[in-house]
């Protein structure tokens, strides 16, 4: 928003400032033409009523913060944007300005990228070159660096020839308005393709996008629990401080309302317990990683509070429950539930030091840890 607030003031500024500063000297043909394109101005004046010192004295009474460095025409020529403008003894001549530094690259032909894509550089190229008031020797030159660039990039000269027919024999009957027409974007494949091509004749524009990018291919395979963080369900969030837990329910996907309890902490707004807990003993929150974990995943809504109301039962029993979150009421299933899960834990220890050898572990340590089956 910022950026766009700022580009319109500098446009309101450099209109006032056309019309307060240049518009005298175009009412009295001093300037021939002036023509602007962001902040790249072109001016061309006559020098017999008007000297290039009185053009700048205009300029410089713009304000301090603002600096204009005016160009002046070497060998009777100046380049703006891609044009080279030439001043003979009773007309300007336009030809093609390529910068020193450009390197002609383009996508390249066996590239994975849609063929509107690959062919929009070129259809530029020649556009432009038939556009353009350009004499046969300037016009061959340019035709004969367009064929190098399609050669340099592994562009088929017989796409390049057909390209170049289409611009040419370029129809001027009544189109559809574009204002009319809608886009749509799609990956493009043979299949897709085939389903595109019956909305040639509609209002429909399909732009196709790549499927295989530098993003796609550099980025991480996802964990399993970043997947986990996929799904809906009961979940905790941890304290990274205190590690206590918060247990809540969800039935969207666990990474949104992570971030929402996240947004909740930035915004100094306590509208869940673990927020408040982590404003009030100014603790640490985490990422979504470290700090939360799906205990069950559940995709019906009509299970998401039993379910989560047995987890905080659990989590309090265990004391590593929140403070800041209130226990249920006393329930006597989720307390014989908390009973059996104790016990099969504790069988499992049980179990599991059985199976070790006597003589590792100290004989008052066995007695203590033993239990009768």
């Amino acid at each position: 928003m910022g950026s766009l607030i700022s580009s319109l003031v500098a446009e309101i500024f450099l209109q006032h400032y056309k019309d307060i500063h240049i518009k005298q000297l175009l009412d009295t043909k001093n300037i021939a033409l002036y023509t602007r394109y962001v902040d790249a101005i072109l001016i061309i004046y006559d020098i017999t009523k008007i000297q290039p010192q009185t053009i700048n004295k205009h300029i410089n009474q713009i304000p301090d913060n603002i600096k204009l460095n005016p160009t002046q025409e070497t060998h009777n020529s100046i380049n703006f944007f891609d044009l080279k403008i030439t001043r003979n003894q009773t007309s300007l001549e336009i030809d093609i300005y390529r910068k020193p530094t450009t390197t002609d690259m383009t996508i390249n032909f066996h590239s994975n990228h849609p063929i509107e894509h690959k062919m929009a550089a070129f259809r530029f190229h020649i556009s432009r070159m038939h556009c353009l008031p350009l004499d046969s020797e300037k016009k061959q030159k340019d035709r004969e660096t367009i064929q190098t660039i399609a050669k340099n990039n592994n562009f088929p000269q017989n796409l390049l020839l057909k390209l170049k027919r289409q611009i040419q024999h370029k129809t001027s009957h009544t189109q559809t308005r574009r204002n009319d027409k809608k886009l749509r974007t799609t990956y493009h494949s043979p299949k897709i393709r085939k389903i595109t091509n019956l909305f040639k004749n509609t209002n429909i524009v399909i732009a196709f996008r790549t499927t295989t990018t530098l993003r796609q291919l550099t980025k991480p395979i996802p964990t399993n629990q970043t997947l986990e963080h996929e799904n809906s369900g009961v979940y905790k969030l941890s304290c990274k401080i205190c590690q206590q837990s918060y247990i809540a329910q969800t039935s969207r996907n666990l990474k949104s309302r992570f971030w929402e309890h996240t947004r909740y902490i930035k915004n100094n707004y306590a509208s869940s317990a673990y927020a408040l807990h982590i404003l009030n003993c100014r603790h640490e929150y985490g990422n979504i990683n470290d700090t939360t974990t799906l205990l069950k995943r559940i995709d019906s809504p009509s299970l998401l509070l039993p379910y989560k109301q047995m987890y905080i039962q659990l989590f309090h029993y265990n004391k590593h429950l929140i403070q800041e979150q209130h226990p249920n009421e006393h329930n006597l299933i989720y307390q014989l539930l908390y009973d059996n899960t104790k016990r099969c834990t504790h069988r499992d220890i049980h179990s599991t030091t059985r199976t070790e050898p006597v003589h590792s572990q100290p004989a008052h340590h066995m007695t203590t840890n033993s239990v009768n089956p």
